[in-house]
């Protein structure tokens, strides 16, 4: 059973700032473990935005047409752009609006639901992204 200590004590341990009391160190305790503090409050974990997608070797965005899988439809796959996921739905949301069609952002991957791959890549190459058409 192990000995209950004050939180002060607590912080003591894990910064490796201990005095001379008789309480143990705690050894399987992380930082990360305290979520509330009577003092500050609830404790938040900064974590870094996930980055979705990869880049490719060249820099440049991919623009595939797609039907397959798709009951027929014509989607656009836009892919090569490595960022986070807020980045890469502002990016769907802009080019949806302009090209009024729906889309959606899966595991990285621009959607658009429509065949306008010219008004696409026109609009990304304004953005500064450089460009490739592949795939049919």
């Amino acid at each position: 059973m192990s000995k209950k200590i004050s939180l002060a004590d607590w912080q003591q341990q894990l910064t490796g700032a201990a005095d001379s009391s008789n309480t143990p160190p705690l050894s399987t305790t992380k930082q990360t473990d305290l979520v509330y503090s009577t003092a500050t409050g609830r404790i938040k974990v900064d974590t870094a935005p996930a980055i979705q997608g990869e880049s490719y070797a060249d820099g440049a965005l991919r623009i595939k047409r797609e039907t397959k899988g798709r009951g027929g439809k014509t989607v656009l796959t836009i892919s090569g752009l490595a960022a986070s996921n807020e980045v890469l739905t502002a990016l769907c949301t802009e080019l949806k609006k302009k090209c009024a069609c729906g889309g959606s952002v899966k595991d990285g991957v621009i959607e658009i639901q429509a065949d306008k791959r010219e008004l696409v890549a026109e609009l990304l190459q304004q953005k500064g992204y450089k460009v490739k058409q592949a795939g049919g």
